[in-house]
């Protein structure tokens, strides 16, 4: 049975994307072209589409290709729907229709980073408006985080070559705030001391360094998903291909004017602080005062609330939901630091670190004293699996005191993993998951 379309691309100009859908299927998206509005709304109903590309070059509409994209993004509400543009920057940057707009041509590893960004900060959104009606039950709010309240920053590493002046001056004039770096040191000092919403680098005669930039950003938590664009100079040897694959967000070839370079870093600086933006307003739900004192995470009544909004959503919009149960590990070194009361003081930790291991979508809950869950919405049940022994190999790595003159301990962990099932209520789905985590031979 063929695989399913998730990728969307909308153009009058079919055969011109023909390399980038082939491109986009190598890296395990799957993708179908279409041509008018009616086909992309009978395949949003019909098929599990998760992003659109709109391929607005050449397009002959008298229709706004906003008012286009509000039309389909509203067509599976509740459901958030990237839709990316690909067209002229002048004409298109900064359309709150567009979750992204990105300048022709569009490379297959660029498409797929930035969908699957777009995808994740889509279904962050869904979870803030969950986690908003959970918390209102209870008579506590969660505002609507604002993510223009300030200027857009803008690291700008390399030699300061004249088109790399003028390219500074110009993010300046648009009002952002540019700090430059001229050497990897420098920007790395600048890059784990502050924040920024983008990085731009001069690939100039030594493109090799700027990929080893992007490449220690990519390894570092905290800047993976930070954009870089990368000025490529006329004999740059570095290709497009090496340069997405390093983990550069965009790839500006020296015949764009430093104009339309400014708007193709704003428009990335500008879609990546609404991500970090509501992912930071999920965050400070720790702060409620409804969470579990110890952990920091959703006590058992929390989570049993929201888990059953979640999975009403989840049926709504057609997208996996797993859930996991963690239980602590009867072993003697465990059993003993219960008896000395050690295994108490290092629940907090555990549960602490579990919070700071899930994604920002993710709900993570203490449901019993050593009994943690997890529910992953938009994640397939090997997905759910791989992330639960992901956060117990990194607990199973870590020593916790038993006391003096005593060798400190570790925690294992047996794990349960469960997929809502059509027509099974939330309440099952977790009771499978726990079972499974009792019987860790049979899961």
């Amino acid at each position: 049975m063929a695989a399913q379309p998730r990728v969307l691309i909308m153009s009058e100009n079919n055969p011109l994307l023909g390399p980038l859908t082939e491109g986009i299927e190598r890296l395990g998206w799957t993708a179908r072209v279409t041509s008018n509005e009616a086909e992309v709304l009978q395949a949003l109903l019909d098929l599990p589409i998760t992003a659109v590309i709109l391929d607005l070059r050449g397009s002959e509409q008298d229709d706004p290709a906003e008012a286009l994209a509000r039309r389909l993004k509203a067509a599976v509400a509740p459901r958030q729907l990237p839709v990316i543009a690909l067209g002229a920057p002048d004409t298109l940057f900064e359309t709150p229709a567009f979750d992204l707009v990105l300048a022709p041509p569009l490379h297959p590893a660029q498409a797929v980073m930035h969908i699957e960004a777009l995808v994740r900060s889509a279904i962050a959104d869904e979870e803030f408006d969950l986690r908003q009606k959970t918390f209102a039950e209870r008579g506590k709010s969660l505002e609507r985080p604002l993510d223009r309240n300030a200027p857009l920053r803008i690291l700008a590493i390399g030699e300061p070559a004249p088109q790399f002046l003028a390219l500074s001056n110009l993010l300046a004039k648009a009002g952002a705030e540019v700090v430059g770096a001229f050497t990897a040191y420098t920007a790395f000092d600048y890059l784990h001391e502050q924040n920024f919403d983008a990085v731009v680098m001069w690939g100039g005669t030594n493109a090799t360094e700027a990929l080893s930039i992007a490449g220690g950003m990519r390894r570092n938590t905290r800047l993976f998903h930070v954009p870089i664009t990368l000025c490529a100079a006329a004999n740059d040897s570095v290709t497009t291909t090496e340069a997405f694959n390093r983990g550069v967000s965009d790839v500006v070839p020296p015949d764009v004017s430093e104009h339309d370079t400014a708007q193709r870093i704003l428009e990335l600086a500008r879609a990546y602080r609404r991500q970090t933006a509501i992912r930071a307003a999920l965050d400070r739900g720790r702060a409620s005062g409804l969470m579990d004192e110890a952990t920091g995470l959703f006590t058992r009544d929390l989570f049993a609330a929201h888990l059953l909004r979640l999975s009403q959503t989840a049926l709504q919009t057609k997208r996996p939901l797993s859930i996991c149960v963690l239980r602590v590990m009867d072993s003697d070194e465990v059993n003993q630091a219960r008896a000395g009361g050690w295994m108490d003081r290092a629940l907090p930790q555990i549960g602490s670190m579990i919070g700071r291991l899930v994604r920002a979508e993710d709900t993570a809950a203490r449901i019993a004293p050593e009994v943690f869950a997890l529910a992953l919405p938009a994640t397939a049940l090997h997905e759910g699996r791989a992330a639960a022994e992901r956060i117990a190999a990194v607990i199973a790595c870590t020593a916790f005191d038993a006391g003096t003159d005593r060798p400190a301990f570790v925690v294992e962990f047996n794990i349960g993993v469960a997929q809502l099932e059509p027509g099974e209520s939330a309440a099952s789905a977790l009771e499978r998951a726990a079972a499974k985590a009792l019987r860790p031979a049979s899961s």
